[in-house]
């Protein structure tokens, strides 16, 4: 499984290819700066519109220009800019329509030409000298005025020995059509063709920007708290320790710990949850939450390029260029269905008239009208929107898919293994139950007990501090020993205690009662004598038990548990939700080999996990999901599928998504492909204009792309 936080090297460059809307040319251009000299690694990715290229810094000084030679030859009117420079931040998607439509005048100067050449052609008045003089030299004005980005395109293409592309397709056809004396549809064509494309251009852009305002979570400054004053900067330049200042209505720029003041935050742009979390002095909070009301001071404990809100950014923005096996197919098809589709109309064209006798001329229209339908924009452009769609309505959810691919494993999942504590269970330890055995009460023994455990960070150690009373405080350097795997044994004053696991008891020979109570044991021992055993339990989370039992309605076939829990722990809990099946007591490296064991009998399997001790086994499953996994790194990096909160329903949540994504997808492929055959059929039966071709390729293409843009709106999941 591939890591996909990927971490940037200081030799690696970013740049945005703003107006960048066609993913065959996205492909090309990428292959093109491949092949320059010296570039060690290079990734476009479609949905954003970044390019990043790693190389030798003195190399990546002189790139921007060869970046923009490339574009210019393959996709004329791309610019491209260097995302590090601080001025192109902010990507200028907001410009408006009337500005859009000022720079394709020339399109809608074309249009008049060819409304004026088509009042000469419908009055019979004129004679055929007044024609040639007037509507035929406003035909082919027009054509050139509307056409010549695609004939550009083409020209330049074909130089380049790249032949088979729509440009060339529809030069093909509507100088085919001129050659055949079919001037109007020649020019209609190529306008509806160019007009169809500022719509698509246009849909394309405004599915980025809706994918895009999902990720508006970035703070744009912070107020730095220095000598009483408070000074505006940039996240990027804060520091661990500083102090800084966030005001309602703000969001919170980086990781932090507040240190006073206590307010309201809205966390659904992390979370997907729409209620307020109330926070105080000492809560942890996070960058990218909103502050709703008071004024609050945080201490920054993480700087902004380990910050939460940066690593979703670079999660999300990364996840497109992490291909679906369905893209993958995708791309492949249209590379040998463009081919194939023109060696078909040259026999559409020829074939017939040479066995027949027909007139060519009837029969190369029909070739002509083949040719236009063929063009596989519809699913080149479709497709990659369509997976980065369903990604960007997870992340709508507090669901952070890292890629297409992991999208589309959802959809095949048989198995679904979890961790126990944190992922299934609250993670909160409390005393359930105090079983004693000697002369103690209930308070002298959680007393005795908090004295070894109150140098322990552990859970389990930190429920019992909080339990007990007015507990014996000690110095950090008594005789404290923590024992791995066992518990605590440490002599306190005049007395020796013991504190852990049967583990400890056995090695101290010390004889005590096992329990048979589900929920973790601590046994207590004072000075050789065996006081007690203090049950510790974790609850169920309020989540759990229905989302096992909707997973099952899903058709999830084995949903199990590991855990190093005890057995009589781990069987309570596993009946409690359900479950197929759990295995306990096992330690990280024994969890591994489970899964493995796991793994030969599934079809794809899926690991839920919390914490740094689950990243071994994240790594090794087919799909790693992590469970609140903001708050371990490990975690996040080793996991497929990160859960901005630690319910187990977003697991549902995130299968519904998978499937809505893989059911649009499949019906653009289905949509294009029907579509496309029906017109091509009728194109050879002499029943289908160059009109219909049109609306089959552009017409089918703006189809697809509103039917990406539907699956963000919705709500309904």
């Amino acid at each position: 499984m591939q890591n996909t936080l990927e971490k940037k090297e200081k030799n690696q460059k970013e740049f945005e290819l703003e107006g960048l809307n066609c993913s065959n040319c996205a492909l090309k251009i990428e292959n093109q700066v491949k092949n320059l000299e010296g570039m060690e690694n290079v990734e476009l990715n479609f949905a954003t519109s970044t390019l990043k290229v790693a190389a030798e810094e003195s190399r990546l000084e002189k790139i921007k220009d060869e970046l923009q030679n490339i574009s210019d030859r393959i996709e004329p009117g791309v610019k491209v800019k260097d995302k590090s420079n601080n001025q192109n931040k902010k990507n200028d998607n907001n410009s408006s329509l009337k500005s859009y439509l000022w720079e394709k005048k020339n399109i809608f100067i074309g249009a008049l030409f060819f409304a004026f050449a088509l009042s000469f052609s419908h009055l019979n008045i004129f004679a055929n000298t007044v024609f040639n003089t007037l509507a035929l030299p406003a035909y082919i004005t027009a054509y050139f005025l509307i056409g010549y980005p695609v004939l550009k395109s083409a020209v330049l293409n074909i130089g380049r020995g790249q032949i088979f592309d729509e440009n060339f397709l529809m030069v093909i056809a509507t100088i085919g059509a001129f050659g055949i004396r079919e001037y109007p549809e020649a020019v209609a064509v190529m306008l509806f063709y160019m007009v169809g494309e500022l719509f698509q251009e246009r849909a394309v852009n405004n599915s980025r920007r809706s994918i895009k305002d999902l990720m508006d979570i970035q703070a744009e400054y912070a107020n730095l708290v220095k000598d009483e004053e408070i000074i505006k900067v940039e996240p990027e330049q804060l520091n661990v320790d500083d102090l800084i200042a966030v005001k309602a209505g703000e969001k919170i720029p980086v990781d932090g710990k507040i240190v006073s003041g206590e307010t309201a935050l809205e966390t659904s742009a992390l979370t997907g949850e729409s209620l307020p979390k109330d926070v105080a002095e000492g809560d942890q909070v996070l960058s990218g939450m909103i502050n709703l009301n008071k004024l609050i001071t945080v201490k920054v404990t993480k700087e902004y390029k380990d910050s939460t809100v940066k690593k979703i950014l670079e999660l999300v923005e990364n996840a497109s260029s992490k291909k679906a096996p369905t893209e993958q197919f995708i791309t492949k098809f249209a590379r040998y269905y463009t081919p194939f589709v023109v060696l078909s109309a040259a026999l559409v064209a020829i074939l017939p008239p040479l066995f027949t006798g027909a007139a060519f001329s009837p029969w190369f229209y029909r070739a002509l009208v083949f040719l236009v339908v063929s063009c596989p924009c519809a699913l080149v452009v479709s497709i990659p929107l369509g997976f980065f769609g369903g990604i960007g309505l997870a992340s709508k959810n507090g669901i952070l898919v890292k890629g297409g691919n992991y999208l589309e494993a959802l959809n095949e999942l048989d198995s679904i293994i979890f961790d126990k504590t944190g992922t299934l269970t609250e993670g909160d330890f409390k005393v359930t139950e105090v079983n004693i055995y000697s002369d103690h009460s209930r308070e002298e023994i959680l007393n005795i007990a908090a004295e070894a455990e109150q140098f322990s960070n552990h859970p389990i150690a930190q429920s019992i501090v909080e339990a007990a009373g007015d507990y014996k405080k000690h110095s950090a350097d008594s005789d404290y020993q923590e024992i791995s795997g066992a518990g605590i044994k440490a002599v306190l004053g005049n007395n020796q205690i013991l504190a852990g696991n049967e583990r400890l008891m056995q090695k101290n020979n010390i004889n005590f009662q096992k329990s048979k109570n589900s929920g973790t044991a601590v046994y207590l021992a004072q000075n050789g004598e065996f006081l007690a055993s203090i049950i510790i339990s974790d609850q169920l989370k309020k989540d759990a038990v229905e989302a096992i039992l909707s997973l099952k309605k899903m058709g999830i076939k084995n949903l199990a548990m590991l855990t190093g829990d005890n057995k009589l722990t781990a069987a309570d809990v596993a009946s409690k939700l359900g479950l197929d099946n759990f295995y306990a007591e096992l330690l990280p490296d024994q969890k591994v080999k489970k899964v493995e064991e796991l793994l030969s009998n599934s079809k794809k399997l899926a690991f839920v996990g919390d914490g740094i001790n689950d990243a071994p086994v994240l790594a090794r499953s087919d799909l790693g999901i992590a469970m609140g996994g903001l708050g371990s790194d490990a975690a996040v990096e080793a996991a497929d599928v990160v859960l901005m909160t630690d319910e187990p329903s977003k697991i549902v949540t995130a299968l519904n998504i998978a499937a809505k994504t893989k059911k649009l997808v499949w019906q653009n492929i289905i949509m294009a492909l029907s579509i496309k055959a029906v017109v091509m059929i009728l194109s050879i039966l002499g029943m289908a204009s160059m009109w219909a071709a049109v609306f089959a390729d552009v017409g089918v293409a703006l189809m697809a792309v509103f039917n990406v843009m539907r699956i963000l709106q919705t709500d309904n999941i």
